[in-house]
This record gives C-alpha cells, sequence and structure tokens, in this order.
C-alpha cells in the first residue's frame, strides 16, 4: 500500500473544528452530543446540505465502524469497496454525487486515501478524521523496524482504543445530522466499546507472556501490536508494491530474533520467495480486514491467527 508520508499540516474544513467542539463534551462514558455548541460552524455548510440526513464513508474499515454505530438506523454509504484502500479504487461518478449529496462523506484523509484527496480534501461536507489531531498515532517503520521522522502509519483503526474513539466520533457526527437518533447512536458506541474491551480480553489470554518478534512482508500491523505484545523487527519491503530486495532477505536471516520467526503477509507470496528465510511461518491478514462484516470480530480473528502464528 502506497501512502503520502508527510504529517498534515492543516485543518482543511470548518467541520473538522465542528467535531471537536463535539468531542470535548465526550468521556469515556459519555457520547452525547453537543449541537448548539457546533450550530455556527455546521451552519457554514451549502443550504442545500442543512436538513439532509444521509452520511457517506469512505473505506471499509470506517464502514464496519460506522456500522456499529448505526445498528437500528439506516446504514451510511460506502465510496470505496473491500480492498480499496490507499491508493486502490476510485469513485464511481455515482459514488462521487452521492458524497457530495450527503450531509456529511467522512474519511480519513489524503495520509491514507490519497486516491480521494482530489475529489474530498475541499469538499465543504468532508470530515477527514486525521485531521482531528486525535487518537493514538504512530509513525511509519522502515524494512528494519525504524521509526521514519515526520510520517503517519495510517492504520489506525486496528488500535482497540482509536476504534472506540472512532465510533465516538462518528456518533456524535450523526447525532447531528440525526438528532431523533442520537440516543441509539450513543447506546451503540456504548455497546461497541464493551464489546471491542471484551475482545482484547481474550486476546489477553492466549498472548505470548513475554514480548516475541514476527517479520511482515510491509509494516502495517503496528497499532495491534501492544494488545498482542508484539513487536515488528523487519520487514521485506517498505512498499508491499516494491519487491523485496535481495539484500533485505539476507538482513532478516542475519537479524532474526527466533530461531523459527512469523511473517504477516497481506497475500499468498509467490511459489518460493520466502525459502532462503525458513523456517518460516505465515499468516495473511489484510489491514483493512477486507472479509470481516463486523468490525470486532474481525479485529479478534485477526489478532488470534497473528497471536497463533506468532507464539
Amino acid at each position: 500500500m502506497k501512502f503520502i508520508t508527510a504529517l498534515p499540516s492543516r485543518i482543511s474544513v470548518p467541520l473538522v473544528q465542528t467535531v471537536a467542539i463535539l468531542l470535548l463534551g465526550m468521556s469515556q462514558t459519555t457520547y452525547a452530543a453537543q449541537p448548539a455548541q457546533a450550530a455556527t460552524s455546521l451552519d457554514a455548510l451549502p443550504a442545500s446540505l442543512r436538513e439532509k440526513t444521509e452520511i457517506s464513508v469512505s473505506n471499509h474499515p470506517l464502514f464496519l465502524l460506522s456500522e456499529a454505530v448505526t445498528k437500528g438506523t439506516p446504514s451510511a454509504h460506502q465510496l470505496l469497496g473491500s480492498g480499496e484502500v490507499g491508493h486502490h479504487g476510485s469513485l464511481s461518478p455515482s459514488d462521487i454525487k452521492t458524497a457530495k449529496d450527503s450531509r456529511y462523506v467522512i474519511w480519513f484523509g489524503a495520509a491514507l486515501e490519497n486516491n480521494l484527496a482530489t475529489s474530498l480534501d475541499k469538499q465543504a461536507n468532508a470530515i477527514a478524521l486525521f485531521d482531528l489531531k486525535a487518537f493514538n498515532r504512530q509513525p511509519l517503520r522502515d524494512e528494519k523496524g525504524q521509526p521514519i521522522a515526520g510520517t503517519l502509519d495510517p492504520h489506525i483503526w486496528l488500535d482497540p482504543e482509536n476504534a472506540k474513539a472512532i465510533t465516538r466520533a462518528l456518533a456524535a457526527i450523526y447525532s447531528r445530522a440525526n438528532p431523533n437518533n442520537a440516543d441509539l447512536y450513543t447506546r451503540n458506541a456504548r455497546s461497541f466499546a464493551k464489546n471491542m474491551d471484551a475482545a482484547v480480553a481474550s486476546v489477553n489470554k492466549i498472548r505470548a507472556a513475554q514480548p516475541k518478534s514476527y517479520w511482515a512482508y510491509h509494516d502495517a500491523y503496528q497499532y495491534i501490536e501492544p494488545s498482542l505484545n508484539i513487536k515488528m523487527t523487519g520487514a521485506l519491503t517498505r512498499d508491499h508494491h516494491l519487491p523485496p530486495k535481495a539484500t533485505q532477505f539476507r538482513w532478516l536471516q542475519q537479524n532474526r530474533p527466533d530461531t523459527k520467526m512469523c511473517m504477516v503477509l497481506q497475500g499468498p507470496p509467490r511459489q518460493g520467495m520466502l525459502s532462503k528465510l525458513q523456517p518460516l511461518s505465515t499468516t495473511v491478514q489484510q489491514e483493512d480486514m477486507t472479509d470481516a462484516t463486523d468490525f470486532v470480530s474481525g479485529w479478534k480473528t485477526m489478532a488470534t491467527q497473528m497471536v497463533s502464528c506468532i507464539k
């Protein structure tokens, strides 16, 4: 996956300030939106959108989190299909129109979805979550597992605390667009937090007692690592669209922390590609949870399979 690595330097739309105001009144147990405080910046929306209730979200992991919040109410419209994260995928003319006609369209931001930046970066109803200056954030890491200064690892949803924070943000936004459903959004966000905590607790029972190292085809799982007590200590490539270099195979072999290593892949490797790194086990995990239909169960499945591979 290819990313824009520069950290966002500006908040481009007033709506981001609105969401920040809405979230100021929230704690881990209180999620009620504060529409009166936000009215000024929300009224900056074009008049044609101010009474609309439809919401659009960008990609699959965000849609899964949205579904947790909207349970029992109409779903948001998902703009990109499963697997279309990073620079994959593009908006059809009908999706572009849907995004423009939605009360709000929520995306992560250009640091992840540079394929959407042309359409959404200056759109009046668009809210980029990265612009909230919230959530736990980490820099990208190189092939040796070292942080790259001035970058953002955009896979923030894999951190359970971030996932809960995103649902609180969505509940705030959706409550503004659909105030009649605000109480339900609040309850759903609380329920999601409890279910997410339960998933983490179940993984805690099976993870290794001591920190364990693993390799990745490319770095995409940093935010799930603390929950699993694991650490990526090497990757084959910095960008999974670039083929691994022979020198990196040698470096991994010469710097393996354990006799048998686990490598986390995003797809089946080419035959024989990993033969030089044996003994090796592998697990295939899509960081956008492509096959999941529910965020918590998808996260738990990923976590469990990774722990099983790395133990």
